[in-house]
């Protein structure tokens, strides 16, 4: 129904896991409220009674300008509290205010710790926040207000949108590669240490929405932005790394299309090459000679040669591998087509080692090759061809000695290609071709045969 370019596609993916990253950060503190829901029974009644020891007060929370914070007292003590925390305020320490994202003339309802050298008492814990009892959560920088949230909101989903964007950004099968994914990584990492300037937060001490570089030099780090930034900035890197895989895993699928179109395609040329009407209308007329010379024994064994060769090709077309001796049966009846046309001029010598006949090789791999040697070179009862097919250890080699003709016939060179082409997809190995100004040698790397 929908038909978006891969450009539009990766984009939208980005905009979905932005929003995901976006609501993870800001809402992770509902995972510490499941958690804090999970305590253990007993360990909270002994928490409760170690708490219900201490001094508990109530009162209003004033902030300096310096950080630190006084609660004036609005309750009165219990008679059994000592007469040393009797007292209108209590001393609230500013790691305290930024543990619970305490604000401003916010109600609290907490227990004191016992003063020190003649000082006031100070708050242990806080119980109660504006008569809501605190959890977990509080512990996490989540914005009083909803503008404060859809700012936040905002501002995350930028960055995350933005550090997925570059890892992805004209990034395909062609140009993928793992030095270009680490410049990535380093500009992501650029692009946060910037962007971590302008993080919205809560300033605890006005309750006014600032950004990082409103703070003073010395207070520059805010460690719940530092935390939120780097949970973006791992999750864009770990996605690149990701799409990076897909993108390598989609290139070898594409090389692998393209090599199995290319075998069709060679298999193609290869069999109009092969079959070719020169060859097929020389073969008639061989045929025609010997029937006409009344030498009717060797008329039928050329019909039966020539039926073997055609019927290999066909059905071999299809084929990738062949062994070593279906390979060699077809190269003699082959030889025996051109055998009858050039008598007593051309002579296939043949020395095969007996232990790689059930080796393998791609199939119609000597057709060419014998079909060049006759067609490139001058073939005369002076100058008979001899054209050489042995083994070498694991290795096949086809020679023939170079006597060019007067008039050469053209040639293409699909033949070589093909073969090489060929080789090179079905083996994964390569083909040596060596061209002297005497003679002309292909050495063809056998095939271990496979265990069934």
């Amino acid at each position: 129904m929908f038909n978006f370019s891969p450009r539009r596609s990766t984009a939208i993916v980005n905009v979905m896991i932005a929003i995901v990253i976006t609501l993870t950060v800001n809402f992770s503190y509902l995972i510490a409220m499941i958690v804090d829901e999970r305590e253990n029974n007993e360990q909270q009644q002994q928490r409760e009674q170690v708490e219900r020891r201490k001094p508990k007060c109530s009162g209003i929370l004033h902030i300096s300008r310096d950080g630190y914070g006084y609660l004036i007292s609005q309750s009165s003590f219990s008679p059994e509290y000592p007469d040393s925390v009797r007292t209108d305020s209590m001393y609230v320490r500013p790691q305290t205010i930024r543990f619970y994202n305490l604000q401003q003339r916010d109600t609290l309802h907490c227990t004191l710790n016992p003063p020190r050298n003649g000082s006031n008492p100070s708050i242990s814990e806080v119980l109660m926040q504006n008569g809501i009892e605190i959890s977990a959560p509080v512990i996490y920088d989540r914005p009083k207000r909803s503008h404060e949230m859809a700012v936040q909101l905002l501002y995350y989903f930028g960055l995350s949108f933005l550090l997925l964007t570059i890892m992805t950004i004209r990034f395909d099968v062609h140009n993928f590669s793992f030095r270009r994914y680490m410049l990535r990584c380093t500009a992501v990492v650029v692009a946060t240490l910037l962007l971590y300037f302008v993080a919205p937060f809560t300033d605890w001490r006005t309750g006014k929405l600032m950004i990082i570089l409103q703070h003073p030099p010395r207070m520059l780090l805010d460690w719940m932005v530092v935390l939120k930034c780097t949970v973006v900035l791992v999750v864009a890197v770990l996605y690149g790394r990701i799409y990076g895989q897909l993108l390598e895993q989609q290139k070898i699928l594409l090389e692998n299309e393209h090599l199995r179109t290319e075998n069709l395609q060679t298999r193609y040329n290869m069999l109009l090459g092969q079959i070719s009407p020169h060859f097929f209308f020389n073969s008639l007329n061989s045929l025609s000679m010997l029937v006409r010379e009344k030498n009717e024994d060797k008329a039928l064994a050329y019909i039966d040669q020539l039926s073997y060769t055609f019927r290999y090709i066909i059905q071999n077309g299809q084929n990738t591998t062949t062994s070593l001796e279906e390979e060699m049966e077809f190269a003699r009846a082959y030889g025996e087509l051109f055998k009858v046309r050039y008598a007593d001029k051309l002579f296939f010598d043949i020395d095969i080692d007996p232990k790689y006949n059930s080796w393998s090789l791609p199939a119609l791999t000597l057709q060419p090759l014998i079909g060049n040697a006759v067609k490139h070179n001058t073939i005369t009862r002076k100058q008979p061809l001899h054209v050489s097919i042995r083994t070498e250890g694991a290795t096949l080699v086809v020679t023939n000695r170079k006597a060019p003709k007067l008039e050469p016939e053209p040639s293409t060179g699909i033949g070589l290609k093909n073969l090489r082409s060929r080789w090179q997809l079905i083996t994964g190995c390569d083909i040596e071709i060596i061209n002297s100004d005497t003679e002309f040698t292909v050495r063809l790397p056998l095939q271990r045969p496979t265990l069934s």
